[in-house]
């Protein structure tokens, strides 16, 4: 039966899905199938997240996801929620999302016949004289049935007896009343009492019933019962009406005398408590005062049954029903709900959802009308889905990198005069998208390392930037290869690079004399889906170190760092004995050199010059020195610290020697004396000069249209060399440590004291061995002695300053 009672149905109401269902339904109870109704698809229900709304929603129905049926999720007593009403709706409130949508639903909840009819005194005693006439009627109390519709009371019945009937009286609202009428005279000394049964009926199927036992006594005479001036009193009050305030003054008046005259006032045996409590009724006077606090929210109608009752005996009574309207007033300030809120992604087009608002007011009529309005400043809106219902809109696209939070804040204003309102803010935050791409603090990064610098050094910190949130904003940084060669192409094997932090470090100690400078590209990626990257450009700048010490590239040297030269005891003073060249392959001051005589056998015999390196004779040479002078030079550079090498030079005092280079000017002064037979000897030397010379320059001519660069080790051979000093020639012999089948070219500096030093006379025949090396040879001859660089160019890194008139390169390997 109870299947039959809980099937269900539904429909649409003013567009929306109306359910019925029975109360006191079992728990699991199929209300309707809300997938199928509202056209969704079962699959789906999971995904969107369709759920209830509301608390009152969830607490009495459940939606099923597996099929979509709406379930009854706790038994319902509709006498409990709605009362005497003749209908109870619950509002359903159902939700979905991606995207968000919102529907309505209403359940009507059917009354079941659950309640029997029952007499608010299970015993009730009437009074009646025993002179009262026939037809005389005498109200009881009426049955209570908390069912409604066809299941409330329809019928009273009584059990029989040949004194009374019972009618029942119908008022306007369609309640019933029995009366106790009385069908023949009555004898108190025949029968004192009488015992009947009222009982009451409702109109379910099957009836239920309540009884009352009623006692009839049988009085004397009281003729005449109280007699209201009317028989339904209304009445209205506003809510929040001042307790004391008088409601209305009732009147019963009893024509007899004496006690049977006096007429006190009461409640009806049924009144409620909730009213006794509001409302105070003077027994002696009939007024109706307010006592309590009179809400229209609480209560908007009130039916009051009083009885008027006399001091005779018996005692007679009669009713009235006093019908109180509250009137609303607008006391209820608007109330916002929220019934879901979504973070709206930055992209989001207009138009989107972001929050479901439920607004109500307690008042009613106009005062329960509710507005809602935005600021007009933010850029959202607001749209209105059913009475009590808006949806809160975006109305433009939304950047969260300008604005990542809004506190929107909505006003509800109902009609009421005046009009109350509420303000409710909600803060929406919104969901990050990778729209941004990480921005380098600066477009390039200049970073100056010293060489030798220690692996693992940080180089360098570049740091970049990205405005979007979370794993959208999480950097990392890794070096890019190129095309190429050299460190450029590969940076990775020279850097490397922190991806958290930015942090470049050297892998490798760089070499200034390798590599001065290169760039690479540093490229930055955020961690959005897809990831986006700008790139920086470093440029790295080595700088020198004093990491080289000078190397002597002539004379050549053997393991011991010693060079012989022989000259005759003749030689001159300021006489040029040779001239130390070396080179420091580091560059800038680290490669000006510096040329010192630390110790000799003489210190007075032998000087050298501090920046051409040149080793002359300081005084005459005498008898008494030491036939074998030892010379200590150093060469040292001006870095910091500073670096340096030792040559030892042994200088041979000779008889037979060549003469030694004297000075230009001490001969240019003994010239003008000069005898005749010197004059013989300069042309004869002159003559001898200039053969050698056109010698020189046929040789020269055929080593220019052959390889140049192999043309120096084929033209001149060396070991002994006479330089003309203007007026004198003077032979100087050269005996080194290193293997006898090399030659070395003597070069000289343009300091000297000596303007210009020129190779005039060529060695004796040496065969093949040993001869005068170089990468380049320029002009007509390949033998012809030129003047004579000073020293290295600081730029020339790696390699020895050329030699004079020679761009090239010093080799000291011979061809």
């Amino acid at each position: 039966l109870l299947g039959l009672l809980s099937l269900c149905g539904w429909g649409w109401v003013s567009g929306q899905i109306r359910y019925s269902v029975v109360e006191e339904s079992e728990l699991g109870t199929v209300v309707g199938n809300v997938a199928q109704d509202l056209g969704l698809k079962v699959a789906d229900l999971s995904g969107r997240r369709l759920r209830l709304g509301s608390e009152e929603s969830r607490r009495y129905f459940a939606v099923s996801l597996a099929n979509g049926a709406l379930l009854v999720n706790e038994k319902i007593d509709r006498e409990s929620l709605c009362g005497a009403s003749a209908g109870c709706v619950l509002p359903v409130q159902v939700i979905i999302e991606s995207p968000l949508e919102l529907f309505r639903l209403e359940v009507e909840i059917l009354d079941l016949n659950d309640n029997s009819p029952s007499f608010p005194i299970a015993q009730r005693t009437v009074r009646i004289a025993e002179s009262a006439t026939v037809a005389a009627r005498f109200p009881l109390e009426s049955a209570q049935d908390p069912d409604v519709g066809t299941n409330t009371v329809r019928s009273y019945r009584l059990s029989p007896s040949p004194h009374f009937s019972l009618n029942v009286k119908k008022l306007k609202d369609g309640k019933l009343f029995p009366e106790l009428v009385l069908e023949q005279a009555l004898d108190r000394e025949e029968n004192r009492e009488y015992q009947l049964v009222l009982t009451a009926i409702d109109g379910g199927n099957p009836a239920r019933s309540g009884t009352a036992q009623i006692t009839v006594i049988v009085m004397d005479i009281n003729d005449n019962a109280p007699l209201f001036d009317q028989s339904v009193y209304k009445v209205s009050v506003p809510e929040n009406t001042l307790v004391g305030t008088l409601l209305i003054q009732l009147n019963a008046t009893d024509p007899d005398e004496g006690p049977s005259g006096e007429v006190q006032y009461s409640f009806a045996v049924h009144t409620s408590d909730s009213v006794r409590k509001l409302f105070d009724l003077d027994p002696l006077t009939g007024a109706i005062r307010v006592q309590g606090a009179v809400d229209f929210e609480e209560a908007g109608f009130y039916e009051i049954h009083v009885r008027a009752r006399d001091g005779g005996v018996p005692e007679m009574e009669s009713h009235c029903v006093l019908q109180v309207e509250v009137e609303d007033l607008n006391d209820n300030t608007p109330e916002v709900l929220l019934t879901s809120l979504l973070n709206p992604v930055e992209d989001a087009p207009p138009g989107t959802v972001v929050a479901v608002i439920h607004v109500k007011d307690r008042d009613s009529g106009e005062h329960g009308k509710v507005q809602c309005h935005l600021p007009r400043s933010l850029p959202f809106k607001l749209r209105k889905d059913f009475e009590h219902q808006y949806s809160l809109l975006t109305s433009q696209e939304l950047d969260r990198e300008c604005v990542s939070q809004y506190n929107v804040t909505i006003s509800a204003s109902d009609l009421g005069i005046p009009s109350l309102s509420r303000h409710t803010v909600l803060s929406i935050t919104l969901a990050d998208i990778n729209d941004n791409t990480p921005q380098f603090e600066r477009a390039s990064y200049e970073v100056v390392v010293k060489e030798n610098n220690q692996v693992g050094e940080i180089l360098v910190t570049v740091s970049a930037t990205d405005p979007d949130l979370d794993q959208n904003s999480r950097l990392s940084y890794s070096v890019l290869s190129s095309p190429g060669k050299g460190p450029a192409a590969d940076p990775s094997v020279y850097t490397s690079i922190n991806p958290t932090s930015g942090q470049v470090f050297a892998k490798l100690p760089f070499d200034y004399e390798q590599t001065t400078y290169f760039q690479f590209q540093v490229e930055v990626s955020d961690g959005g889906s897809p990831a986006l990257s700008s790139r920086t450009v470093v440029h790295l700048f080595v700088t020198d170190q004093n990491d080289n010490a000078p190397g002597v590239q002539f004379p050549l040297t053997g393991k011991d760092s010693i060079v012989q030269f022989r000259i005759p005891r003749s030689t001159s003073p300021q006489a040029l004995i040779t001239k130390i060249i070396a080179v420091d392959l580091d560059s800038g001051r680290n490669a000006w050199l510096s040329y010192h005589l630390i110790q000799a056998t003489d210190p007075s015999l032998f000087g050298v010059t501090l920046r051409s390196g040149e080793i002359r004779t300081t005084r005459a040479l005498q008898e008494q020195d030491a036939a074998t002078q030892e010379l200590f030079l150093v060469v040292k550079d001006s870095g910091e610290p500073p670096m340096s090498t030792s040559v030892t030079v042994l200088v041979l005092l000779e008889e037979n020697a060549p003469e030694a280079f004297l000075g230009l000017k001490a001969h240019a002064a003994e010239s003008e004396s000069a005898p005749r037979l010197t004059l013989y000897l300069i042309i004869s030397l002159a003559t001898i000069s200039a053969l050698s010379l056109a010698a020189l320059v046929g040789l020269g001519v055929q080593c220019v249209r052959g390889d140049a660069r192999a043309a120096v080790g084929r033209c001149v051979k060396a070991d002994t060399y006479q330089p003309s000093l203007g007026d004198a020639t003077i032979d100087v012999q050269v005996t080194a440590t290193a293997p006898p089948a090399r030659g070395y070219r003597s070069c000289f500096s343009p300091v000297s004291d000596i303007s210009e030093f020129m190779f005039i006379k060529p060695s004796v025949s040496l065969g093949n061995t040993g001869l005068l090396c170089g990468e380049h040879c320029q002009g007509p001859g390949c033998g012809r002695a030129e003047p004579i660089g000073s020293q290295p160019a600081a730029g020339q890194r790696g390699r020895p300053p050329a030699l004079p008139g020679e761009p090239g390169r010093w080799s000291p390997a011979c061809e």
